[in-house]
């Protein structure tokens, strides 16, 4: 008996022995970083998955989502969603492993939803630009939908950057090297065409009164060759009407259509939603162009949770679209501005609505 006890307690030390190495290794994967290295042990790897939702005609903390001040706004109904996806990084394997079983995100190599070699900070900045464009690019696009004109305002200076010291935020851009602008892309066409080194003389209106000042462009820190102004620009409508946004938290561009349409909404006459539930996403330009963006499904998904009536999607991304279960939600295919308002239209007629199919 003495014998087999022995026996048995070997076999449970193998075992429990044997398991050591796999033990070490997990609590190994299980760190960020090797411990006392800078040796990273993150996957490259993003994990996707749904985001919440945010009605752009209705208010956040107190505040409307998008407020407009110094025109008179239509009364709104309805709901106009904006879907967001969440994004998790710097995972390590298990981290992972874990989220692909346990949830319904979805692993996508990080380049495709962050710029390479960015450390935390540069992301965040690199998002806040993202969100500021397409806040101008949606105001531009709606003003030029109703018609209003626009300027150029600045929003913020890069830190050392060229601008520093010479621009301040608030600043309107009228010229740039002798040509009008009332929008940030035709300033940065301009700076565009130019070197680094090379000189910018702008027209500004600041405080009610107009100077001129002259900028040596500097370069790119991601593209040496090419000119940087170091500016957040965005639009404003002139005039004195003042549009703004109040989702600072939230990054990226994939929320200007929606913006597009809260503004167009709240600034004509009858309601775009008919007082439906209606959601959506896509990027927007300045001409009213809706562009593609990542985590479609996720986004389907959450809004067919929530009841959404008409999800508007952008038409680069319908051959997803069209394989993600939408259950009753009409989702549509819309390529521009003027797509969207008229399957909006359609939905709230009863008429047949262009939607997205499998190719």
């Amino acid at each position: 008996m003495a014998r087999s006890e022995t026996v048995q307690d070997r076999r449970w030390s193998t075992v429990v022995w044997g398991a050591v190495p796999l033990v070490l290794l997990t609590g190994l994967l299980s760190f960020d970083h090797i411990p006392g290295t800078n040796i990273s042990l993150t996957v490259p790897y993003a994990a996707q998955g749904a985001g919440p939702m945010f009605d752009t005609l209705g208010e956040i903390a107190g505040e409307p989502v998008v407020r407009i001040d110094g025109a008179e706004t239509d009364t709104t109904d309805g709901t106009l969603n904006m879907t967001t996806v969440s994004v998790r990084t710097n995972m390590t394997l298990p981290q992972a492993f874990g989220r692909w079983i346990a949830t319904d995100d979805t692993l996508v190599p990080v380049e495709q939803v962050l710029p390479p070699d960015l450390n935390d900070d540069e992301v965040r900045e690199f998002n806040k630009r993202a969100f500021v464009a397409s806040e101008a690019s949606a105001t531009v696009a709606a003003m030029r939908y109703l018609g209003r004109p626009t300027e150029v305002v600045v929003h913020d200076i890069v830190e050392d950057s060229a601008a520093a010291g010479l621009l301040e935020a608030e600043d309107v851009i009228l010229a740039a090297n002798g040509r009008q602008v009332t929008q940030p892309s035709e300033v940065q066409e301009v700076v565009g065409s130019l070197q680094p080194g090379d000189r910018l003389e702008l027209v500004l209106r600041r405080a009610n009164a107009e100077r001129t000042v002259a900028v040596a462009l500097g370069a790119d820190p991601d593209e040496d060759s090419k000119a940087l102004l170091g500016v957040l620009m965005t639009s404003a409508p002139s005039g004195g009407v003042n549009v703004t946004y109040n989702l600072q938290d939230v990054g990226g561009p994939s929320a200007g259509m929606i913006f597009a349409l809260a503004v167009i909404d709240k600034l004509s006459p009858g309601e775009l939603t008919g007082g439906h539930v209606i959601a959506g996403t896509g990027t927007i330009n300045d001409d009213g162009e809706v562009g593609p963006i990542g985590g479609i499904a996720h986004k389907i998904a959450s809004a067919r949770d929530a009841d959404v009536e008409l999800f508007l999607a952008p038409e680069g991304n319908c051959a997803d679209a069209a394989r993600t279960n939408a259950g009753d939600m009409v989702v549509a295919s819309v390529a521009s501005l003027d797509d969207a308002i008229a399957a909006m239209e359609d939905f709230t007629a009863g008429r047949e609505v262009a939607t997205c199919r499998a190719s």
